[in-house]
C-alpha cells in the first residue's frame, strides 16, 4: 500500500499561518509589556499613595500630642483605624523611635517591634519600600513625627498590600487581553480574507510549484521562435519574447518593458493594429524588413486588461508567393503560346495540304523571325539572366491581357553587372511586382502599354517603369507604398501588398523609391539602388557595362 505523501502547503496557506503567528506574538508582546508596565505603574502609585497618607499623619498635631500621654494607644489606634478606611490603605502603624508599635490593625500586634527597615526615618528620612510584615507582602512608607522642637519622638508607616495592586493589574490586564484577543480575531479574519484572495490569484499553488512554473514560462517564452508580445491596458509592453523583439527590430539590450508601443518606432499600420482593441486574425503588415501575420487578442474580465499578440514572419512564405505567381503566369502564358503555335502549326499543314509549300515557309519564317526578334530585343537591353527571363515572362503575360510591354532602348544591364549583395531575389520582388502594378493600371487603357528601363549609371542601378494608366493621385503618392492600399477592388487574397514589398525591399538596400505623373498620362515609378564603387561580380567573366547613351526622362513616361 502506497502511502500518500503530504502535499506541501499552499504559498497562501504559509502566508497566512505566517501573519497569524505574527499578529499573535505581537498581541503577546505587546499585552505582556503593558501588564509588566502597569503593574511597575501601580507600585509606583501605591508607594506615592503610602508617602501621602504617612506624611498627612505625622504632620497632624494631633498624633506629637498623643504621643506624650501616658497611653498613646488608647488616642492613637482609633484614629489609625479611622484614617486606613478613609485613605483606603491595608494599614496605618504609628511607633516609637525604637520601632515599638503603639497602633496596628491587628491588636494582637501592637506592643511588639515593627517588621521592617525603620533606620533611614530614625535618622530623619523618609522612605518607601516592598517588604512582607505580618500582613504579607506590601508597599509601605515610613516617615518621622517631629514635636515642636523638631525632635523624632515617633514613627509612621502606612502600606498597601501587594496583593491590592495585583487584583488591579488584573483587571486592567484582563480588559488589555480581551483588546488583544479581539484584535488577533480581527487581525486573523482580515488575514484569512488577504489570503483567500491570494489563493485565487495563485490557484492554490505552494512556492515551488510557482517558481517552477515561472522556470518553464521563462524557458518556454524564449524558445519560441514566433514574436510574443503582451500589452496592458494602457498598450504598454509588458512582456516581449526575444522572437518578437528580432521580427519588430527591437534591440535585444534596449529595454522595451514598460514603454507605449507607440514608442518602438514601428511602421504606422503596424502600430495601428497593435493599439487597436478590436481581435485580430492572421492579418498581414509590414515591418522595416520583414512581413508579418500579427493576431491579437484581448484579455478582459469585466474591463480591458490588455491583449496578447503573435507574430509569425512570412518573409520568406511570401517571395516563394510571388515567384509561384509568376511561375503560374509564365505556365498560363505558355499554354496560350501553345495554343496560338498550334494554329499556326495548323495553318502551315493547310497550306502544305493546298500546295502552297512556298506560302506555308513564308508564313512559318515570318513567325519565327517575330518571336525571335522579341527575345533578341530583351536579352539585348537586359543580358542579366534572372532579370531577362523575368521580363520576357512578363511580357507574355501583359500581351494575354491586352498590354503591350517594351523594353525601352535605354536599357542596359550586362550579365555579371550586379553584385552579389544585391540578390537575384530582391530584383524579382522590385521588378516583378512594379511590372505587375502597371498592367494592372494600363489594362484596358487606350493604347495600353507597359514601358520598363533598367540601366547602371553614376554608381546606381536605376530601374523605371511607365504605364499608360490613369496615373497616381499626388495626393496619393506616399500612400501607395503602404500594404493595404489599392484603387482596384480587392480579391480574394486581397491587394496593395505588392508595392509594400517594394518598398521594403528598396529599403532594405537602402535605395529610394519614387512614383510621377508622366507627361502623357499614367505614372512612372523609379527605383534607385546604390552600387559599390567596385562590385563583386557575380560571374568572374563579366564586363563593365557601357553609361547608356541617353539618359532617360522620366517624364515623358516611356523612359
Amino acid at each position: 500500500m502506497r502511502i500518500p505523501v503530504p502535499r506541501p502547503r499552499s504559498l497562501a496557506g504559509q502566508l497566512f499561518a505566517m501573519q497569524a503567528v505574527l499578529i499573535a506574538v505581537l498581541v503577546a508582546g505587546y499585552a505582556l509589556f503593558s501588564y509588566l508596565s502597569d503593574r511597575g505603574q501601580a507600585e509606583d502609585a501605591a508607594a506615592r499613595q503610602a508617602m501621602s497618607v504617612a506624611r498627612s499623619i505625622a504632620d497632624a498635631p494631633f498624633v506629637p500630642a498623643a504621643i506624650r500621654t501616658p497611653d498613646p494607644t488608647a488616642e492613637l489606634q482609633p484614629y489609625a483605624l479611622k484614617v486606613m478606611r478613609d485613605a483606603d490603605v491595608d494599614f496605618v502603624t504609628i511607633m516609637n523611635p525604637k520601632g515599638i508599635r503603639w497602633t496596628h490593625p491587628t491588636p494582637s500586634q501592637i506592643g511588639k517591634h515593627f517588621r521592617g527597615n525603620i533606620g533611614p526615618a530614625q535618622h530623619g528620612t523618609a522612605f518607601t519600600e516592598t517588604y512582607t510584615g505580618t500582613l504579607g507582602p506590601s508597599v509601605r512608607a515610613v516617615v518621622p513625627v517631629y514635636d515642636e522642637h523638631r525632635h523624632i519622638v515617633g514613627l509612621v508607616s502606612a502600606g498597601i498590600k501587594v496583593q491590592a495592586i495585583s487584583r488591579q493589574v488584573q483587571g486592567q490586564v484582563s480588559a488589555l487581553v480581551g483588546v488583544a484577543g479581539c484584535a488577533l480575531a480581527l487581525g486573523a479574519i482580515g488575514t484569512y480574507v488577504v489570503n483567500a484572495r491570494l489563493r485565487r490569484h495563485t490557484h492554490g499553488m505552494n512556492a515551488g510549484e510557482l517558481s517552477r512554473m515561472h522556470d518553464y514560462h521563462q524557458a518556454a517564452l524564449h524558445a519560441v521562435r514566433e514574436g510574443l508580445l503582451m500589452l496592458d491596458g494602457q498598450y504598454r509592453v509588458a512582456l516581449i519574447n526575444d522572437g518578437a523583439r528580432e521580427l519588430l527590430g527591437v534591440p535585444s539590450g534596449e529595454g522595451v518593458v514598460g514603454r507605449s508601443v507607440a514608442e518602438l518606432g514601428l511602421p504606422a499600420p503596424l502600430t495601428g493594429a497593435l493599439l487597436s482593441s478590436e481581435q485580430r486574425v492572421d492579418e498581414v503588415y509590414m515591418s522595416a524588413e520583414r512581413v508579418l501575420v500579427v493576431n491579437t487578442s484581448p484579455v478582459s474580465g469585466g474591463e480591458r486588461r490588455g491583449s496578447v499578440v503573435t507574430l509569425r514572419d512570412v518573409t520568406e512564405l511570401q517571395s516563394l508567393m510571388g515567384e509561384l505567381d509568376s511561375e503560374r503566369g509564365f505556365t498560363q502564358a505558355l499554354r496560350s503560346q501553345a495554343h496560338e503555335a498550334a494554329n499556326r502549326l495548323h495553318t502551315v499543314v493547310s497550306l502544305i495540304e493546298l500546295g502552297r509549300a512556298e506560302e506555308a515557309v513564308d508564313f512559318a519564317t515570318a513567325e519565327l523571325e517575330l518571336a525571335q526578334a522579341l527575345t533578341d530585343q530583351v536579352v539585348a537591353a537586359v543580358s542579366e539572366p534572372v532579370l531577362a527571363a523575368l521580363l520576357l515572362g512578363k511580357t507574355a503575360q501583359a500581351n494575354e491581357r491586352g498590354v503591350e510591354l517594351v523594353v525601352s532602348q535605354d536599357s542596359r544591364l550586362d550579365d555579371g553587372l550586379l553584385p552579389a549583395s544585391l540578390p537575384p531575389r530582391d530584383l524579382v520582388t522590385i521588378l516583378g511586382n512594379l511590372i505587375d502594378n502597371a498592367v494592372d493600371a494600363a489594362q484596358g487603357s487606350i493604347g495600353a502599354r507597359v514601358t520598363v528601363t533598367a540601366y547602371a549609371a553614376a554608381g546606381e542601378l536605376v530601374i523605371r517603369v511607365a504605364d499608360t494608366g490613369t496615373g497616381v493621385d499626388p495626393a496619393h503618392a506616399e500612400l501607395v507604398f503602404q500594404r493595404g492600399f489599392s484603387t482596384k477592388p480587392a480579391g480574394p487574397g486581397g491587394r496593395g501588398l505588392g508595392l509594400a514589398l517594394v518598398r521594403q525591399a528598396v529599403t532594405r538596400h537602402e535605395g529610394t523609391l519614387t512614383v510621377t505623373e508622366a507627361r502623357e498620362g499614367g505614372a512612372v515609378f523609379e527605383v534607385r539602388l546604390p552600387l559599390p564603387a567596385d562590385p563583386a561580380p557575380v560571374a568572374a567573366t563579366a564586363s563593365a557595362p557601357a553609361p547608356p547613351g541617353t539618359a532617360p526622362d522620366p517624364a515623358r513616361g516611356d523612359a
